[in-house]
């Protein structure tokens, strides 16, 4: 094996791009302070992902229970055109689950667009409204969600419903005690 030299084009050039990499930061929305999204308020809207509905199957799990109990609140299921069109295309193998899909407990949301992959579009709808919980298991589109400030994530993990992230309630208020104190 050879060893580039220090005076190689080679390394010049990576250099050069590391100093010219410039990244864009979107602006949060005015509704979002310290990380309050105050757009979140019981009845929470579950924007659900496909494969969050086949874990929570698998798990046996019922959505709307487990939800409100993670939450302790009522919820409302949402699913997008997009992400009833995939449970469609996955076949019998996934009957279960779109038949739990056309349950009209579920809010039917519509979509503008043609032909999109169902993670953009729950993307591009949580980063356009920011009143929605997304549920899903899906490694990518988490990472994505994580970058919208003020959107929780939700996911099945050890039978159960876990809540990655809800902003932080402005109207805690510490408690003060006089406990220890001399007076």
């Amino acid at each position: 094996m050879k060893r580039l030299s220090a005076k190689d084009a080679r390394t010049k050039d990576a250099q050069k791009k590391k100093k010219n990499d410039v990244r864009e930061v979107a602006k949060a929305h005015s509704s979002l302070f310290f990380q309050f999204n105050s757009n979140l308020k019981p009845p929470y809207q579950l924007l659900l992902d496909t494969n969050f509905i086949n874990m929570s199957i698998q798990m046996k799990l019922d959505i709307f229970k487990s939800s409100m109990e993670c939450l302790l609140a009522k919820c409302v299921p949402c699913i997008t055109d997009c992400v009833y069109g995939e449970l469609e295309k996955l076949g019998t193998r996934h009957r279960l689950a779109l038949r739990l899909a056309k349950d009209p407990r579920f809010q039917r949301l519509t979509c503008q667009h043609k032909g999109i992959y169902a993670d953009d579009c729950i993307h591009s709808r949580v980063d356009a409204h920011r009143c929605y919980i997304v549920c899903t298991n899906d490694k990518d589109l988490k990472r994505r969600i994580r970058k919208v400030p003020g959107v929780p994530i939700m996911s099945v993990a050890r039978g159960m419903f876990k809540v990655e992230r809800v902003p932080e309630q402005i109207d805690k208020v510490p408690i003060k005690s006089n406990w220890g104190k001399d007076k």
